[in-house]
């Protein structure tokens, strides 16, 4: 499938539209990640619809001393993977075309959740994801638009987005793809030399580190709700083989783990990687609600997410992982 290119409103407003149209969109320099959100995409809008890919890349989402110079631009490659995975059409407007009167003097505000993470690391980032984000459905008025997980953060300010202002669009988020190594893929991941992407394999290996602690400690808390937290216990641990250490397995999973002991397990991860040659230098690591990406506590229920970002030589890398955390509820 060959994708057109097409490099102004006027021209994508002039297709025939038939079906949904489904839109994705990118700053360029496309990989299997995208590819993949447009596979989901044609899936989506089916063989009658429209999938749109737009290649932009934002200078309102960067600021100073970040690699918007740097950041590659590779639209003829774009194209081909583009069709290649379905897109009926690539949308690649200039600056200009977006931003017909130069910057934008009214744009949109994140708010107090674009303040956090990412937000406090890279000032005004959001407010200028937002803005494009905004004028991008505008212009190319799909039916739904696709983000990647990877930018967790993102997606979850454009669902906000979309719901407080009446965007009339269905926002889809498909999960992180990765490298076999684990490493998340990324347009950034190509500035990495050989050592410096082993430096950074700590961020992917970190968040297993999480979920696998996480992991464990739900299972233990499961087996402590196979026996009554009676005087039987350890008796009937015993019967069917398991050490004496089952047999506090109660206290175990409601005191030990949760939260604070998959954060534990991350950081070690990270803090062994600051060691390393060249060294990995951590921005942040943190256990948030995805609703408003603030810090959860011990006590917390429900869907969460383990963010981390951290630099490796010069590229900043991001990466998450979902997480549930059950009740904390008796055992008996």
């Amino acid at each position: 499938m060959t994708a057109t290119l097409l490099r102004t409103a006027a021209d994508l407003h002039a297709r025939a539209r038939t079906g949904r149209r489904a839109v994705v969109m990118t700053m360029g320099a496309l990989h299997e990640g995208h590819a993949t959100l447009i596979r989901t995409a044609r899936k989506i809008a089916g063989p009658g619809g429209e999938v749109v890919v737009t290649v932009f890349v934002n200078p309102l989402q960067f600021g100073a001393g970040e690699d918007l110079d740097r950041y590659p631009r590779t639209l003829d490659a774009d194209v081909e993977l583009a069709g290649r995975s379905g897109a009926d059409a690539v949308f690649a407007p200039s600056v200009d075309e977006v931003y017909p009167g130069g910057e934008p003097q009214v744009r949109i505000s994140a708010g107090p959740m674009g303040e956090r993470l990412e937000g406090a690391a890279r000032p005004g980032h959001f407010d200028g994801m937002l803005t494009v984000v905004a004028k991008l459905l505008h212009l190319t008025r799909p039916d739904v638009a696709l983000y990647g997980h990877k930018d967790a953060q993102q997606l979850a300010l454009i669902r906000r987005m979309v719901r407080d202002l009446n965007f009339g669009v269905e926002i889809v988020g498909v999960p992180t793809v990765r490298e076999e190594d684990g490493l998340a893929l990324s347009s950034r991941n190509r500035y990495l030399s050989p050592a410096e992407r082993r430096t950074a394999l700590a961020l992917s290996q970190a968040l297993f580190a999480g979920r696998d602690r996480h992991a464990a400690q739900e299972a233990l808390r499961a087996r402590a709700r196979e026996v009554p937290a009676t005087r039987a216990r350890a008796e009937a641990l015993s019967a069917i083989g398991e050490s004496r250490a089952a047999a506090d397995a109660h206290a175990v999973a409601t005191t030990a783990g949760g939260p604070a002991a998959v954060r534990a397990a991350a950081r070690l991860v990270l803090d062994e990687a600051a060691r390393l040659d060249p060294p990995l230098r951590l921005d942040y690591l943190a256990l948030v609600d995805p609703s408003d990406f603030t810090e959860i506590g011990d006590s917390f229920t429900g869907e969460a997410v383990l963010a981390v970002a951290a630099r490796v030589g010069a590229t900043r890398l991001i990466d998450n992982i979902p997480l549930t955390f059950g009740p904390f509820g008796d055992a008996s």
